[in-house]
């Protein structure tokens, strides 16, 4: 996807991760070019258009204004060798985040988690199957240190059902009543789960019970070295995810 702007200082080299503040590649100091926010939310809202569209969606579930209002990280790909134009072009993006769910295992009962989510994921047509996706997908969760069975995958579309069967070996879905979809070894070893038993009346009544469940706040690569639970290097974390921050109310998406 091509851009009537130099997407180098905008994005950066290759990998771009953009969160909730979104800050350009080329933000540095107080003599930031405030152009380049401005090219950076445009990037954004066209690759979410064009996600919608080859979803065959209504409205974009991704844009620079749901960014701004919510804790999620955009992965953009772009191509720094200018191929296709001396500005580069973007390849692709990949946006997470942690969502608090209510997820069934095998034997039906109910579990609370906050896993990553996959929540919208987008390889331009005329550049998939070039192994784009695995490139910009494996960036994901070596940044992150997540393990791909310990995803949730929001309304996944059966080509993206298909990448994951034949990059990561995620066939085993177990079925769940919201549109998410986690595989088998979501559950395995996940601290952070726990089924919700119904106690009897009138303790169901406990204005504990009322309230929600602190949510994270900003992702792993946006967290101070001294908040990370392990060090860049050591490979997949077992099921860690960031340390909780203050409740900030449910996420949307």
């Amino acid at each position: 996807m091509e851009f009537p702007f130099d997407l180098a200082p905008v994005l950066g080299d290759r990998f771009c991760v953009v969160d909730q503040n979104l800050r350009p590649a080329g933000h540095r100091g107080p003599n930031h070019r405030g152009d380049l926010e401005q090219q950076l939310r445009t990037v954004i809202d066209e690759l979410g258009k064009a996600s919608a569209k080859a979803q065959g969606l209504s409205a974009p579930v991704t844009s620079a204004a749901r960014m701004e209002s919510n804790h999620h990280v955009l992965y953009i790909l772009r191509d720094p060798d200018g191929r296709s134009t001396p500005r580069g072009a973007v390849v692709g993006f990949l946006k997470v985040g942690y969502k608090k769910l209510f997820l069934l295992d095998r034997g039906g009962a109910h579990n609370e988690a906050e896993p990553l989510c996959v929540l919208d994921f987008y390889i331009h047509e005329s550049l998939q199957r070039h192994g784009y996706g695995r490139q910009l997908f494996q960036h994901m969760l070596q940044t992150e240190r997540m393990d791909p069975w310990r995803l949730a995958v929001d309304r996944p579309s059966e080509k993206l059902l298909s990448f994951l069967r034949k990059h990561y070996g995620l066939k085993d879905a177990i079925p769940q009543v919201n549109n998410f979809v986690i595989f088998e070894g979501f559950f395995s070893n996940l601290p952070v789960l726990r089924e919700e038993v119904e106690p009897p009346w009138p303790l169901n009544q406990s204005a504990a019970r009322a309230g929600g469940s602190p949510l994270r706040g900003s992702l792993r690569p946006f967290l101070r070295p001294a908040d990370r639970r392990t060090e860049p290097g050591q490979g997949h974390t077992d099921g860690a995810q960031p340390r909780r921050a203050s409740s900030l109310g449910r996420v949307g998406r």
